[in-house]
């Protein structure tokens, strides 16, 4: 178990090298579930993310055993740009192992960081695997979670957490390989504190959902999910030690409640998180857990590197689950102003156009005729049910 004075010198370590990332109210949040809810808000972390905290405070208290080699991480994200900025703090070189098919905009992050980026192994094991070879060869490890001093700068995240809400009743935090929660616990717990701290998993990637219950770590084969940063097969073995003693509870959530949970953070508070970042409001939101009227619950937003492809198509699907953008299949004459028609009745029923894309030829249409599709931004189910009846009762054959 860590202590707090481990935690408190790792805070006093890395102080001149991080933000203390803001905690925030939200009353969008706290209405919907009649309990006082505040982010902690590491998406404004340099890099992104909390994982620069664990990164400085490994090189730095280690940097006298740190060779001219240099350090060496594996990581499909945001541990690769921790590690990186971190290197780059303390003067040292900085290779990072990535899996074959990493996000490009993350490698061009990390190598804009300092680092030699190298791509190796289909997974994030086989790129562990290959960054503890190079350890073999000089280079100084930094593991992404299974690391004292990782997790000992985790771990300031929660006391900052209590330096501003001494009475906070419940710490919410997304779980990969279980670094960031077992170093949250250990601060808030090793405090005094009777928070409980509850851990969230991807149910396509539940490791330490799977290993909290049983008692056991055992390995998973991840499924396709959008929180990438915590598909973590097997939880870590020192992370897990401090969970079983410190974590009150680890639940899931599916993709859906993660998608809708980004669009809300985006809607309500402006905020650009990633799949792992949203995990906990998705959990708050999911009517898993009872909450009692009136807890004070601090959700930690871990990180907001998100790729833009991937944010703008998970912002569209949320926004057609919540019947706020449907896709309508109208023939019309091939003939002008027909088009203009169709647009004229969607611009009186309140409908905005997003997308138009017409089609001609199409088994089944008659030489003279087109079909279009055309995306609309609508209010609701009932918005979208107006529309259709203006149309259809015009003449116009839907699809």
């Amino acid at each position: 178990m860590l202590t707090p004075q481990e935690i408190a010198d790792a805070a006093d370590l890395i102080r001149p090298h991080i933000h203390r990332t803001p905690l925030v109210y939200s009353p969008t949040f706290s209405a919907m579930t009649s309990c006082e809810v505040y982010l902690k808000l590491e998406t404004l972390q340099k890099a992104g993310s909390f994982k620069v905290r664990g990164a400085v405070h490994s090189i730095l208290r280690n940097r006298t055993r740190i060779g001219t080699i240099g350090v060496v991480a594996a990581s499909a994200g945001n541990h690769a740009q921790g590690v990186a900025l971190a290197a780059g703090i303390a003067g040292v070189r900085a290779t990072i192992v990535m899996p074959v098919g990493s996000s490009v905009a993350k490698q061009e992050a990390t190598r804009g960081y300092g680092a030699e980026v190298v791509l190796v192994g289909r997974t994030l094991q086989d790129s562990i695997t290959y960054a503890s070879c190079l350890a073999e060869r000089g280079a100084f490890l930094i593991h992404p979670y299974d690391d004292r001093d990782v997790i000992t700068g985790a771990g300031t995240i929660g006391s900052e957490i209590l330096d501003e809400m001494r009475d906070v009743n419940y710490v919410i935090v997304p779980v990969g390989g279980g670094g960031l929660i077992a170093g949250i616990a250990a601060a808030v717990k090793g405090a005094g504190s009777q928070a409980r701290i509850i851990g969230v998993q991807a149910v396509a990637c539940d490791a330490a959902y799977r290993a909290f219950a049983f008692g056991e770590r055992q390995p998973v084969r991840p499924g396709r999910t959008i929180a990438d940063g915590i598909a973590v097969p097997i939880v870590g073995e020192q992370p897990f030690r401090i969970i079983r003693s410190s974590v009150d509870e680890i639940g899931t959530v599916s993709e859906d409640e993660m998608i809708q949970a980004i669009l809300l953070l985006l809607e309500r508070k402006h905020l650009v998180v990633e799949g792992a970042g949203s995990a906990p409001l998705a959990y708050l939101l999911s009517g898993r857990a009872v909450f009692p009227k009136g807890s004070r619950i601090v959700l930690v937003i871990s990180g907001g590197n998100i790729d833009l492809p991937l944010f703008q198509r998970v912002i569209h699907q949320a926004l057609v689950a919540r019947d706020r953008s449907m896709t309508i299949s109208v023939v019309i004459d091939d003939r002008p102003g027909s088009l203009a028609k169709v647009l004229g009745i969607l611009a009186g029923a309140g409908g905005n156009i997003l997308e138009i894309i017409q089609k001609r030829d199409e088994k089944g249409l008659h030489p003279t005729e087109i079909r279009v599709e055309i995306e609309i931004e609508v209010r609701g189910a009932d918005h979208q049910q107006r529309i259709q009846g203006d149309l259809l009762s015009a003449g116009y054959r839907l699809r």
